[in-house]
This record gives structure tokens, sequence and C-alpha cells, in this order.
């Protein structure tokens, strides 16, 4: 393992504190976490701590607020957008042991869980007593509720029901001095500045979450899951505003191209309707003689937008299947391209068939393909930027295309990303988006927790800064950080 003196000193303050199997130095295993989802991207780091403790986190913490040294924290490894890269010159601080569901109060609708307890197992242990855990992303068998507070993770059911900070009540936070702190409570609504609402979706910058207070909801009386196959995404989108329009508002309304549905075929052999330019998975839930109603309208729409084939899911069995295609649309793509770039735009929904024939042209001046997979209801886009690594120049062209996305999605009133993050993916395209003030103001919050800059550094913003200072504008510190603005806690 190479060391700085820093990361030197750090370990042998853990080799007092924690267990050997703990800490891995070895370069092989150190291998193992140098990337998240997003392949694209890749970094060894220094030193990886398996964290089996809160306590445990607090000590890694301090010991590098105690030496300047950075730290990254990696739930899954999920992530899509590069936001758990580990540093080079850092430590990486694993929470996936930290398994423990603490406690299940239906009474108070809300669970109790550690970071690193998986998506879906949250629901499933409040099932028994009627309830769920809203945000679902495509990955909820195997994403951690700490990875997704980080990243304001939404999932399929977020159109109807909200992102992950919608369903968050409390965190509990080791700050990037090492100290915890509990923001929020189990109650609706804490007095006071919304704290806990800076730090879920903060990437990691802002401290590590040690433990978090989840809301539950109730199981819905009704359900009902239709799979929709259009000629194209055009007809298919014309259904989605036809059905927003109308002021229904389903749990879900995801819509897959020909590519993507291609990809799921080869992959887990969906049964999608063949010839699909496009299908709609649209589910709704409720009150059982709402759902009718509202099922009745949905079909109606389908097939005046052109739909030429519906499905109504007779049971859980038919309803899991027709969503094992779209949950496995990402991982799928592996099977018709050996490298992809998952992209996370969001555009208003009317401007949906625009932005796709902009994308396919795009794509086709680079020689290459797109696959898309989105949230349809709220506009939210998955494209897929499929490439070849070994073949030369590939791999800049994709990165090329996926920034282009990128640039598209925000011409059309947009923005850069609406679940996955900015991570280090798309820090450098975050000027496009915000001006240079806006910028430093979200750095004034970054510094109010995070001084010393330690914290999963180089993540969201274009450039490292010091602590209220812009380039070529400010050396002195921000006066609202001169009068304290530092001292949040």
């Amino acid at each position: 393992m190479t060391e700085s003196g820093s990361v030197t000193t750090v370990l042998r303050r853990l080799r007092e504190q924690l267990p050997e199997s703990a800490l891995v130095t070895d370069r092989t295993r150190l291998r193992t976490y140098e990337c998240d989802g997003l392949l694209h991207y890749r970094v060894v780091p220094a030193l990886v701590v398996l964290a089996r403790s809160a306590d445990d986190i607090c000590t890694t913490v301090a010991a590098c607020a105690a030496e300047g040294v950075p730290f990254v924290a990696r739930g899954s490894g999920t992530g899509l957008s590069g936001g758990a890269l580990p540093h080079a010159d850092g430590v990486l601080i694993v929470t996936s042991q930290l398994r423990q569901i603490r406690e299940i109060a239906p009474q108070d609708q809300r669970a109790v869980v550690d970071p690193g307890v998986i998506n879906l197992h949250v629901s499933e242990a409040a099932r028994p007593h009627g309830y769920y855990f809203a945000p679902d992303p495509s990955s909820q068998q195997i994403c951690s509720v700490g990875g997704n507070v980080a990243e304001n993770s939404g999932g399929a059911h977020c159109l109807k029901y909200g992102f992950t900070s919608t369903h968050v009540l409390s965190i509990d936070l080791v700050t990037p001095d090492g100290e915890q702190v509990t923001l929020g409570t189990r109650a609706p609504d804490a007095p006071g500045y919304d704290l806990l609402g800076a730090v879920v979706g903060s990437e990691g910058t802002l401290g590590v979450a040690t433990s978090v207070t989840v809301r539950l909801l109730r199981t819905p009386e009704a359900v009902q899951t239709v799979l929709a196959g259009f000629g194209s995404t055009d007809e298919a989108g014309a259904a989605v505003s036809a059905i927003i329009g109308a002021g229904i508002v389903p749990a879900a309304i995801e819509m897959m191209d020909a590519l993507a549905i291609e990809a799921a075929e080869a992959a887990v052999g969906c049964n999608y309707p063949e010839g699909a330019g496009a299908v709609l998975v649209i589910e709704l839930d409720g009150p059982a003689p709402e759902v009718e109603h509202e099922l009745t309208a949905v079909e109606r729409m389908c097939e005046d937008a052109g739909s030429f084939e519906l499905r109504v899911a007779a049971d859980d069995t038919e309803r899991a299947a027709i969503w094992r295609g779209r949950k496995s649309a990402f991982a799928a793509v592996g099977r018709i391209s050996p490298d992809y770039i998952v992209q996370d735009g969001v555009i208003p929904r009317t401007a949906l068939p625009e932005v796709l024939r902009a994308m396919t042209q795009l794509a086709e001046e680079r020689g290459l393909r797109v696959a898309n997979v989105f949230h349809a209801g709220d506009g939210n886009l998955h494209p897929l930027v499929l490439f070849d690594e070994a073949r030369d120049g590939e791999g800049e062209r994709a990165e090329e295309l996926s920034g282009a996305i990128l640039d598209l999605c925000l011409e059309h009133g947009g923005s850069l990303t609406g679940e996955h993050g900015v991570g280090a993916d798309k820090a450098k395209h975050m000027p496009k988006m915000f001006s240079a003030d806006d910028l430093d103001t979200m750095q004034l919050v970054r510094c109010a927790f995070d001084p010393g800059g330690i914290a999963n550094p180089g993540k969201i913003y274009p450039t490292p800064r010091l602590c209220g200072e812009r380039p070529g504008k400010r050396t002195e510190p921000h006066p609202a950080q001169a009068a304290g603005l530092a001292e949040v806690f």
C-alpha cells in the first residue's frame, strides 16, 4: 500500500482502537472498492475501514480530522454518479456491516435502521404490520438506506410518494470532526432550521449517517399494474401526458424504449409486447373504488394514444413479472453492450418527444447507441450510453455524448440530476446550471459542516475551494462565515 504520512498516522491511530480485521490495507483487497456502480471512474483508496458500529465511524472520522485526511463513506456501492468514488490519499469508510433494523413502530408509522440496512428489507420487516417503505430504487434489493439518504434516491414510485427526503424523520450523523449529532425528530416536524433537509441528498459531503428514522406508509388497499405496448416513444409519451393531464397521479409511470426492451428480454425474458417501440409500466394504488375508476380511464387513454396491447396483472406474480423487465434494465444493458454510462437528467414531461429525437440524433452523430429507461411521469430520464472501451476513442465519445444529453436537458428547462446525484461524474457540469454566486453559497453550507474540506472532497462542486473563497473574487472569509456560520452545532 502506498501511503502518505498522514494516512500512515491515521492507520496507526486506528490500529490502537479497531481490530485488524476492520482495516483493509492489501492492494488487491483495496481494489474491490475502487468504484461504485459508475464503473467508468476508478480510484484505489489508501485505506478501507470496515465499520461495525457507529463508534467505529466516529473513531475513524476523528482520526481523519486530526490528521486532515479526506474520507469517503460507502454503503452497498450501487450509486451511479461516482459519489462513493474513493480518494487516492484518503480513507474509505464502509458501512455495509451496519445492517440492524433497530425498531419497527407501526403505531408511530416509523422504523429506525442502521445505514447499511438494505432498502427492500425495511418493507419486508414492516409488511406483517401492514406498512412499507416507499422509496424503491431499481437497486432496492442491494442498495442501502444510508446511500439512499446520501443521494436522496427516488425510484419508480417517487411520482406519487416523493423521494427519500419525504420519508426521513431524523438522522444520527457523525460530523466531519468526529462528533455525533441528531438532526430532526421522530415527530413529523422539527422546529428550527431544516438541517436534516440539508443533509439528505448532500452526497456524503456533510457527514456520515449512523442511524436513520424513516417514515412508513400504510400498504394500499388495492394495486393495479398495467403494461402497455406502443409503436413509438411519441405515442407512449402522449399517453403519459393524457394521464397526468386528467388529474390522475399513478404510483408509477415507467417507460422503456425498444433498445432497453431488447436488453431486458435478453437478460430476464420479461415477455414484453413483441415489436413494441416503447412500453409503459403504469401502477395505480389506493382505495379499491378509486383504483378501479382510474384503471378504466388509464386503459382508455393508452388506447387513444395508440397502444396496441394492454395487459393488467391479475395477481402479485404477474405484477412482479411486469416489473421484472423494468427493474433489471440497467444491469440488462450489459447483455447488448460491453460498456455503458448511465445518465440521469430531468426534463418537463411535455418536452419528452422532442428531447428523445434530439438525443437519437446526438448519438448517431457520434456513432453510438442510447437505450432509454425513465420515470416518464416526472420527466426523469435515465439514458444509457452504450459503447466499447476496447474500441479506440469510443469511451471519450460516450462521455462527450453523456454530457451533451445533460446540456439538452438544461436547454429544455430541466436539471442535471433527478435522483442519482452529482458525485464525481457531473461536478464539471454544475456551472451550466448554477451561477458562481449560487455555487459559492452552497459552499458556505458545506463549510459550516466541514471547514476542513475532508468529507467526500471533489464531489458535487467543479473545483475545490477554501471555505468562503471564490477564485478570482474573494480571498478573505465570507462575512457570514466570519460571523460564525460554521458554528452550526
